[in-house]
């Protein structure tokens, strides 16, 4: 499919660009992406959770009543789960939230998450540009020129760029990352995705393998 490809002050260059129907133009596979997903949002949790078991409460380990004759049932210690301050049965213990997820389902979901994106018309094509100096004055102009100031964006870059990068770090609706970093939760996540040209060939290849 042909996009054309706009500048950063919003307006036609007149060029277009190849997209390959093969990472953009696919049926998305929602199953892909909710694994995907799930699995980048699992590996975001830290897993440090922890209740004191029984043996872990602070407290005396003298009988508190004697076994027979009280009318109640047989208590041995004030750390039972039966008593307030006893300890947690079964509590949370510190843990790894993470699974494996195989490379062709990854691909598929990045894939079915561009696919989405061209089929809302949040997909934009900008020409590479640069600033001299880290400004997010900059960064907001390019914002407003291409419509997307209001809304949460997601720039992907074809290489590392630090003024790029710099400029935008201060505002909470707007990323930037590399076409090595995306991740499908993160171009889901955005409700407009704005691909560098330089972007294009990297995001192709990496999708191609």
């Amino acid at each position: 499919m042909e996009v054309k490809v706009i500048d950063i002050n919003g307006k036609d260059t007149g060029r277009k660009v190849q997209l390959s129907d093969s990472v953009f133009g696919i049926e998305p596979n929602n199953h892909a992406v909710y694994l995907d997903v799930k699995q980048y949002l699992a590996n975001q949790r830290q897993g440090t959770h922890k209740a004191k078991e029984r043996a872990e409460v602070a407290g005396s380990t003298r009988k508190i009543k004697k076994q027979k004759g009280t009318g109640t049932a047989r208590a041995g210690s004030k750390k039972s789960p039966l008593f307030k301050g006893g300890g947690t049965v079964f509590g949370p213990r510190p843990r790894s939230y993470s699974f494996k997820l195989n490379k062709t389902v990854k691909r598929l979901a990045r894939k079915s998450a561009f696919s989405l994106k061209v089929k809302e018309s949040n997909l934009l094509v900008v020409e590479d540009f640069n600033f001299e100096t880290p400004n997010t004055k900059n960064f907001i102009n390019v914002l407003k020129a291409l419509g997307l100031e209001n809304k949460k964006s997601l720039f992907v870059l074809g290489d590392s760029n630090k003024n790029v990068y710099l400029s935008s770090r201060n505002l909470k609706a707007s990323s930037v990352v590399t076409n090595s970093e995306l991740s499908t939760y993160e171009i889901l996540n955005a409700n407009n995705l704005v691909l560098l040209e330089g972007s294009l060939e990297g995001i192709e290849e990496n999708l191609s393998k």
